[in-house]
């Protein structure tokens, strides 16, 4: 079962997804009415398309192309959220009228794409005068800017690993404050060192270090547009030893400074 809300409408449409699904629930075929950009902000699922499997976790960014038919899977965990911004072609020929871009089914959590998410799920909250449609097309035009030099490779890892893979990022996400290195990560899913950071690559697109680090920066960016805590201690409570590591870290992947992305989330 879905919950559907749609937050704005015009050329650019942004939808809050909400599905229950599990285990045990069966999957069906869909179809993209349109292109869209979904951000993956709770959760995890299988997404099927075009003879392709991609395991999509917190972070990850859906992609749809209109008129592709599509199924969702709940083999691992129950439920998950999107915030998905659905585009017209017009807009589309805008930023990029290569269709082959829009066919990229997924990309793994991205920095640059987690931080914009967060962004566009405080707007989406009221949490920002930031315009939901400004942060969308953003969005978008930024999936555009990397996609263009990264393709999603589908998974095809067994069945097995992808629930350990899957498994581990969403207790990796759910720990991320705290200390986790290689071997801590590696002794939860019940695998070696090397086998896991093997798996977990293979299926998620990004080695378990980096994933750590951008489920961290995606805490910050949404405490940073959420209130008036000191910068330190947004650092240190997302899970960042050093302030001035955090600062690089997240300038790097933002475009902007800690301060700077906090006054833009005011705006």
């Amino acid at each position: 079962m879905a919950i559907v809300k749609t937050l704005l409408g015009g050329s650019v449409s942004a939808i809050d997804y909400r599905c229950t699904s599990g285990p045990g629930d069966a999957p069906f075929v869909e179809v993209h009415g349109s292109y869209s950009v979904s951000y993956v902000r709770k959760g995890s699922f299988g997404y099927r398309t075009r003879g392709e499997t991609f395991e999509l976790v917190a972070g990850s960014i859906l992609i749809g192309h209109p008129g592709d038919e599509y199924t969702c899977t709940h083999e691992h965990v129950e439920g998950d959220e999107c915030l998905s911004f659905h585009l017209t072609p017009a807009f589309v020929d805008t930023i990029e009228d290569r269709a082959a871009i829009w066919r990229t089914g997924s990309l793994p959590p991205l920095p640059e794409l987690m931080v914009l998410g967060e962004l566009a799920q405080a707007a989406a909250e009221g949490r920002t005068d930031v315009g939901l449609d400004e942060v969308g097309l953003a969005l978008a035009a930024r999936f555009v800017d990397v996609a263009r030099g990264r393709a999603r490779k589908a998974t095809e890892a067994p069945a097995r690993d992808r629930r350990r893979a899957v498994d581990a990022a969403l207790w990796i996400d759910a720990h991320a404050s705290e200390p986790i290195d290689l071997e801590s990560a590696a002794r939860e899913a019940g695998l070696s060192p090397f086998h896991f950071l093997r798996t977990f690559s293979a299926v998620l697109g990004v080695t378990p270090h980096q994933y750590l680090v951008r489920s961290r920066l995606k805490r910050a960016a949404r405490l940073l547009a959420d209130g008036d805590r000191p910068i330190t201690d947004v650092a240190f409570d997302v899970g960042f030893a050093d302030l001035s590591n955090f600062v690089r870290t997240f300038h790097r992947v933002a475009g902007v400074s800690p301060r700077a992305f906090r006054r833009t989330a005011r705006r």
